[in-house]
């Protein structure tokens, strides 16, 4: 990880808290949820000092407990009742607000490519147009919640596209990394992740930014019926 600046680590490390801050005042200062989310956090955190994920030949292969965990957790979340009635009780204001963060996560994505870590499809040079989620959050939360502007179904149409934009993303992380089912960039694959602090990017922000994806859409549906 010498390649990668301590800018762009510190920045990564900021844009992580402040993930789990806009997801804190979003379930109305749950404490509960947020310390679980260290916990897990701290866990996966000395996994990567560690070097766990970046071991290739293991079985099954170590990737996939960076996306699988947290993954089955969030689908599990809306398949329980008392999941269900925490996604519902969560603020749609601040989880619009939240996608925020997808703006200084594409810029470390952006970095740690030209650092030789992880393949350029995974940037703004590339297929990831995740960047556009990021930049339209704060504008979407102010034409929405503060203007009155636009309304829950220009909101619906939004987080469709954002939602889109996310699990095209991801495609292409698990497509790249070194695992059997490596499709893509043979020439420099996605390792990037598996590197302290990057792990949190899997671990940590992308979970939170599909849950309140896949919460506000299932507010905004609801709110139709």
């Amino acid at each position: 990880m010498e390649s990668v600046s301590m800018f762009i680590m510190i920045m990564f490390i900021l844009t992580t808290i402040a993930t789990l801050w806009l997801f804190y005042v979003a379930s109305h200062e749950n404490k509960k949820v947020v310390l679980s989310i260290l916990i897990w956090a701290a866990f996966v955190g000395v996994l990567g000092v560690l070097g766990f994920y970046k071991v290739v030949d293991a079985i099954p292969p170590r990737f996939v407990f960076l996306l699988g965990p947290v993954t089955l957790f969030v689908l599990l979340l809306f398949m329980t009742k008392k999941g269900r009635r925490f996604i519902d009780s969560l603020d749609l204001k601040w989880l619009t607000l939240l996608h925020v963060v997808r703006l200084p996560v594409e810029v470390v994505l952006h970095a740690i490519f030209l650092s030789g870590l992880i393949p350029v499809y995974m940037t703004y040079e590339g297929y990831n147009f995740d960047i556009i989620s990021g930049i339209t959050a704060p504008l979407v939360y102010y034409l929405v919640f503060v203007k009155n502007v636009l309304g829950n179904r220009f909101l619906l149409f939004w987080n469709f596209v954002c939602l889109a934009l996310l699990l095209n993303i991801l495609t292409i992380a698990v497509l790249s990394a070194q695992t059997p089912f490596q499709q893509l960039a043979f020439e420099q694959p996605n390792v990037g992740v598996t590197y302290f602090p990057f792990v949190w990017l899997p671990t940590v922000i992308v979970p939170i930014v599909l849950l309140s994806q896949l919460a506000s859409i299932r507010m905004l549906l609801l709110s139709k019926n």
